[in-house]
């Protein structure tokens, strides 16, 4: 199967700034695929490369098993893109963009562009040089998403969105995913990428630091654990239990950190009268800083 992106040995030099380093990277057909990083991490200018608004210094890249520069217009047909920095002026209606946008794809009916601004809460009648970041944002991913591209190159998506529209955003790539497509999404923001990618990667400083299956890292990664009893419990029952460490017990509470399978803290825990339970899971960048080193 071809791969939706594939890049090897990538690298990027701006004069003396080394903006990518020797980047291999895979990502395959209808999967959510997040790209994590700090702001300077290399993230944007992997994207450009991607799309062909800039060209390696050296290395190979294919989306959909074409070179960018070769693809044309068919290979820019199948892709939605959003940029991280989205420059929108002018005295056009959002609704005229997106209709003029469309027609360059011959595939949109006017009722998709409607269908994603009630979503998305976009008054299609306002003048898009007049609106807000977070309007002008929910523009781009209308014209991103609008006709069910094949690849969704995303970044920095939710970038001015509030808290209830990121997740209106979340549902979109879902959906997206639901339909076989694929989605590279740019990401700073780990909780967003935690909670729909399939695989992601996290970069810093130009280079890569190793890409995780989500749901994997998920399972093995580690928790913190605190279980509240109505009743005194005994050390012994808790100290060699496989998987545990960072023990501690206070009166009536035990708190610790668990690794991999908990049912033998959970079958110790029964023997005793349980109050309540609180797992807390890691985000995404305390996961691979723990395998890969700060």
């Amino acid at each position: 199967m071809t791969a939706a992106i594939r890049a090897e040995g990538l690298t990027k030099h701006y004069g003396k700034h080394v903006a990518l380093t020797d980047l291999d990277l895979e990502v395959h057909p209808g999967e959510v695929f997040g790209f994590l990083g700090p702001n300077g991490a290399g993230k944007s200018t992997t994207i450009r490369i991607l799309l062909d608004l800039l060209r390696p210094t050296s290395g190979r890249v294919e989306v959909f098993g074409v070179e960018p520069r070769a693809g044309g217009a068919e290979l820019r047909h199948r892709i939605g893109y959003l940029p991280g920095e989205l420059a929108i002026e002018g005295r056009t209606t959002a609704r005229d963009l997106l209709g003029f946008l469309a027609d360059q794809r011959d595939s949109v009916a006017p009722s998709r562009i409607t269908e994603l601004a009630d979503l998305l809460d976009l008054d299609l009648s306002r003048k898009v040089g007049a609106m807000s970041k977070g309007n002008k944002q929910k523009v781009g991913i209308i014209a991103a998403f609008m006709h069910r591209p094949d690849l969704l190159i995303l970044d920095e998506p939710t970038s001015g969105l509030d808290p209830l529209l990121q997740q209106r955003f979340l549902d979109l790539v879902a959906e997206a995913k639901d339909n076989g497509q694929t989605v590279f999404m740019s990401s700073h923001i780990l909780s967003e990428v935690q909670q729909i990618a399939d695989r992601a990667v996290i970069m810093r400083a130009g280079k890569l630091l190793g890409t995780e299956n989500v749901e994997d890292l998920r399972r093995r990664s580690p928790r913190s654990v605190e279980l509240v009893f109505a009743a005194q419990v005994f050390a012994d029952d808790f100290e060699k239990l496989t998987g545990v460490r960072d023990l501690s017990i206070d009166g009536t509470t035990v708190r610790c950190t668990t690794e991999g399978e908990v049912d033998g803290l959970f079958k110790v825990a029964a023997k005793y009268p349980l109050v309540s339970v609180l797992s807390t899971e890691p985000d995404l960048e305390d996961i691979f800083f723990s395998l890969y080193g700060r």
